[in-house]
């Protein structure tokens, strides 16, 4: 479509922007001899040239993209770039197209969630890869590139706008958005280095420091290990973890602000920020002790130690590991995944619903007791010193619904296709949430491999509708959204 021109010409320049991502693994596997070298050439050979005859073909077609061409973008960028992704782990590995597509999939949108086992056998070059793409989905392509399209001729209001998670969106940082994204980058690649070189010092190697600072700083929990942080069995590394899963769990523009301004004002004045760390640090401490009063581990300290880590990694959508949670009694990891739908602030890595629409629709709720109680009573939904406008409620309250239905929905139709229902909804829930392991057969010590080709794309969908917040990527699947 003619109309839709300049978005293609836009995704183009992404092709090939995304395509020198690939460089990095490329050299590594001529670095270290690793046998994937011909994997990466064909990979980026076929990435550059397809974005260049993209752009070249609508190379003329030059305007502002407005809100429905911001819309089509982000929804073309997060379902066309993994496919060019996954060609490494096709002529590598040799696994199908699907579940090559569901690892690249799973990485770019912070997932975590793998079909790949003997991962510590996988060659370095792949490893690094599966780990990259977290890292630069973790901020979001969309935003790398409109701090560099305007460049081009391309403005990029209206793809932030789209991409960017939270009921709060049109709330700036600074004046120009591609200050913005730029000022995000900045940030976010800076606590990506301090990340790495305290995993270094806490007794990873450099190779596993470097992958796994791109997955925690994406919330992805993607390892280079099979037992993941159960590899290490460090309490100094697991808290290390710890520490930088609750700073990516946070809003990123605080984090801007606070570096900005050289004060840690900003997460005092953050409403999100001070739910998210209490409701963390209440669930660590009753789960340490349910686990403990049920004997899974001797003493308290050690019980301590492991809900620590893993409630913290599967709240945040990480989706790292230290021990099999799934053998502790069932309500702890459900509590757990239940956290990653509402915990992670908006304007972070994280996934689900978001504490700020949680914080709302908690508010709401409330306000329609007092109203069932005091019908005349005038009662305004604050967050922090701000009025919650009706459009914002609305929009959350139907978020709310819709996030509901596409769990229960997604859920009944793996039951249908013959999985187990505590595997089924755990595995949406954990697709939704862009959290990675569920439980039962793909519980924390097992991956999504058991799946067939129909289960694993319906979790693919789960894992796009919950990247794109749902209404970007429904909105995009509308007849009404093609009409002229």
């Amino acid at each position: 479509m003619t109309r839709f021109a300049p978005v293609y010409r836009a995704l183009g320049m992404i092709i090939m922007l995304f395509g020198l991502t690939m460089l990095a693994p490329l050299i590594l596997s001529y670095v270290v001899n690793d046998g994937a070298q011909t994997a990466y050439d064909e990979a980026f050979a076929l990435t550059m040239l397809s974005g260049a005859f993209l752009w070249y073909r609508y190379r003329r077609c030059k305007r502002e993209l407005n809100i429905r061409d911001g819309f089509l973008m982000v929804v073309l960028v997060w379902t066309v770039l993994p496919a060019f992704a996954a060609i490494p782990l096709m002529i590598q590995l040799g696994i199908s197209h699907t579940d090559a597509y569901f690892e690249t999939v799973s990485g770019l949108t912070t997932t975590g969630a793998t079909v790949l086992s003997n991962i510590d056998q996988l060659p370095m070059s792949i490893n690094l890869w599966r780990h990259q793409l977290v890292w630069v989905g973790g901020m979001g392509l969309i935003v790398l590139a409109i701090a560099i399209l305007p460049l081009l001729g391309i403005g990029g209001r209206q793809m932030f706008k789209a991409e960017t998670p939270g009921p709060m969106k049109d709330a700036k940082m600074t004046p120009r958005i591609a200050e913005t994204a730029k000022g995000l980058w900045l940030v976010y690649f800076g606590v990506t280095v301090a990340c790495m070189l305290t995993f270094h010092w806490a007794g990873m190697n450099w190779f596993d420091a470097v992958c796994h600072t791109f997955s925690t700083m994406g919330l992805g929990g993607f390892s280079t290990h099979d037992a993941s942080f159960g590899y290490f069995n460090s309490p100094t590394i697991e808290f290390v973890a710890i520490v930088f899963m609750l700073i990516a769990g946070m809003n990123f523009g605080t984090l801007f602000l606070a570096v900005h301004g050289r004060s840690i004002r900003p997460y005092f004045n953050d409403p999100e920020a001070g739910w998210f760390i209490g409701v963390t640090l209440l669930s660590i401490f009753c789960v340490a002790v349910y686990i403990w009063k049920d004997g899974i581990y001797p003493d308290l300290d050690t019980a301590m130690r492991h809900a620590a880590f893993n409630v913290v990694s599967i709240a945040t959508t990480t989706g790292y590991a230290s021990v099999d949670f799934a053998q502790w009694p069932i309500f702890a990891p459900l509590w757990m995944l239940f956290l990653s739908s509402f915990v992670t602030s908006a304007g972070s890595t994280g996934g689900g619903i978001k504490m700020m629409r949680a914080l709302l629709l908690y508010k709401q709720v409330f306000r329609e007791l007092l109203r069932a109680m005091h019908p005349n009573a005038v009662y305004n939904i604050r967050i922090g010193a701000q009025v919650a406008p009706q459009s914002v409620l609305f929009a959350v309250l139907s978020f709310g619904f819709m996030y509901m239905v596409s769990i229960v929905s997604l859920t009944l139709v793996l039951a249908f296709t013959g999985l187990d229902i505590i595997s089924a909804f755990t595995a949406i829930v954990a697709s939704v949430n862009n959290t990675g392991p569920g439980l039962g057969v793909v519980g924390p010590s097992t991956t999504y491999e058991v799946l067939g080709d129909f289960q694993t794309w319906v979790c693919i969908f789960g894992m796009l509708l919950g990247r794109l917040e749902i209404f970007t990527l429904l909105v995009v699947l509308t007849p009404a959204f093609w009409r002229k």
